[in-house]
């Protein structure tokens, strides 16, 4: 019987990620989590099996203690992009899942991606300005310049999305990573933009 850690995230939950386990069918189990009690269904960030799945969710939790929402909760304030980084140092395999087998219902689905829309990342919500120079957070020698006001900058002579800049700079860098979040890979004097973003949710 496989034995998965699981990073949940939900869109009526701004900012908050759940971290779990499961030794049964994933999808189910994600399914099993939408109750009347919770506005949207949760979406799957990241999920892979480790070898004591007890063992590695309790390590995230007291990993990331400091970020716990409730003591008695599976709730963290933080980019899920930590936790799965420090999920995947123990991972034996992805058992990520598409939306498809996620979602019960394609209105499910519909849901969630019409709340993604609403909530999308965009420059101005952080006060970047056109022109501002960001640097990759994982190498800061790497830099782009925002070309707008939303999601665009100038990389390497060329206008794209802050997410296919850093998977370019990544590929650079020789890096491989199966998805990439530009917000949380690019920064700004020394802070992550998805960084800058929930100190301004949490602050309001």
């Amino acid at each position: 019987m496989a034995e998965i850690v699981y990073i949940l995230t939900n869109e009526a939950m701004t900012g908050l990620v759940k971290i779990g386990k499961t030794t049964s069918d994933l999808a189910s189990r994600i399914q099993q989590l939408f109750t009347t009690g919770v506005p949207l269904p949760f979406s799957l960030f990241y999920a892979c099996e480790v070898k004591d799945a007890k063992f590695v969710e309790d390590a995230l939790h007291e990993a990331f203690d400091d970020h716990r929402v409730s003591k008695r909760r599976e709730f963290f304030r933080i980019a899920p992009e930590r936790v799965k980084a420090a999920l995947s140092i123990g991972a034996l395999k992805d058992v990520s899942l598409t939306d498809n087998e996620v979602f019960e219902t394609p209105e499910d689905k519909e849901d969630v991606e019409v709340a993604k829309r609403r909530s999308r990342f965009r420059l101005s919500m952080i006060a970047i300005l056109p022109g501002t120079t960001l640097q990759l957070a994982k190498d800061t020698s790497v830099t782009c310049v925002t070309h707008d006001d939303i999601n665009k900058v100038m990389f390497k002579g060329q206008v794209c999305s802050l997410s296919d800049a850093a998977n370019q700079a990544f590929h650079d860098l020789g890096i491989v990573w199966p998805s990439i979040s530009g917000p949380w890979e690019w920064s700004y004097q020394g802070k992550r933009l998805d960084e800058i973003r929930r100190e301004i949710e949490e602050a309001d």
